[in-house]
């Protein structure tokens, strides 16, 4: 009679196995275990472990929203005609000169981008495209209102001269504001454009960026809501049209005096 040992090898079970038991393990046999996972890479704490100032020269000094100035000369012929029609041109005068860019509450800095034209035969499949026209997008300026509404008076003014028929001549042929015969006859554009800029500074009044606006205008003036309720802030916000921009050199050494910005960028 042949041994279980001889049996097991004959019926191809393992010989360690006695009886031929497909279910016995042998002690020193074990259950394989699955993969281990790779263990995960440490973070650098260390590296992290700056103060402000080494995070300021990690990834520099970021500039704020606040800090800006804005800059706009109104035409002589508006203050002409605010004259004819408020005879206050004086205070219009002094108002837009030492308050308009103060109360301005929020300003838009300017961007641009390119009209293309597409050209398809230079290359089989391929399409190219070819900037022909930079375009200029039209730009929102909020301000606060006074309680003597120069704000309002001067902008709906400098739009009146704009597109305005009831001047000075037309008044003696009896063609004013009131008449039936009414009509709209635009200004000359040189006359009721400016040039006006935004200087965008820092806190420490040592770098800023300033943008010069050539030959622009008020386009537009958005609807001022009232109502009775909480008080609020009275605000208007004007939309400009303008033919280009272009930004100044980057200053940064010495100091800015916003002040001085104010008296010394004018452009007339």
């Amino acid at each position: 009679m042949a041994s279980p040992r001889e049996d097991a090898r004959r019926r191809g079970l393992p010989a360690d196995r006695p009886g031929g038991n497909p279910n016995y393990r042998s002690p020193t046999s074990s259950t394989p275990s699955a993969p281990s996972k790779p263990p995960r890479p440490k973070a650098p704490i260390g590296e992290f472990k700056l103060n402000m100032s080494q995070m300021r020269e990690k990834i520099g000094n970021l500039a704020l929203t606040n800090q800006y100035a804005v800059n706009i000369v109104i035409p002589q012929k508006v203050i002409e005609y605010i004259q004819y029609y408020e005879g206050d041109s004086d205070q219009f005068a002094k108002f837009s000169n030492e308050k308009l860019g103060f109360l301005c509450s929020e300003a838009t800095l300017p961007v641009s981008s390119y009209a293309t034209a597409e050209v398809k035969d230079n290359y089989l499949g391929i399409t190219q495209e070819f900037a022909h026209t930079r375009l200029y997008t039209d730009i929102d300026f909020t301000f606060y209102v006074d309680n003597n509404y120069y704000m309002i008076r001067l902008f709906e003014l400098w739009m009146d001269y704009i597109s305005g028929g009831s001047n000075e001549e037309l008044k003696f042929v009896g063609v004013g504001r009131n008449s039936t015969s009414y009509y709209r006859r635009f200004s000359y554009p040189r006359y009721y454009k400016t040039n006006m800029t935004i200087t965008k500074f820092e806190r420490n009044y040592k770098t800023h960026l300033e943008y010069d606006f050539v030959n622009a205008f008020p386009k537009g003036l958005t609807s001022i809501p009232v109502s009775y309720g909480s008080a609020d802030l009275l605000k208007i916000t004007v939309t400009f049209n303008y033919d280009r921009y272009f930004i100044n050199k980057i200053t940064s050494e010495g100091s800015v005096d916003v002040a001085e910005i104010l008296r010394n960028i004018k452009r007339s």
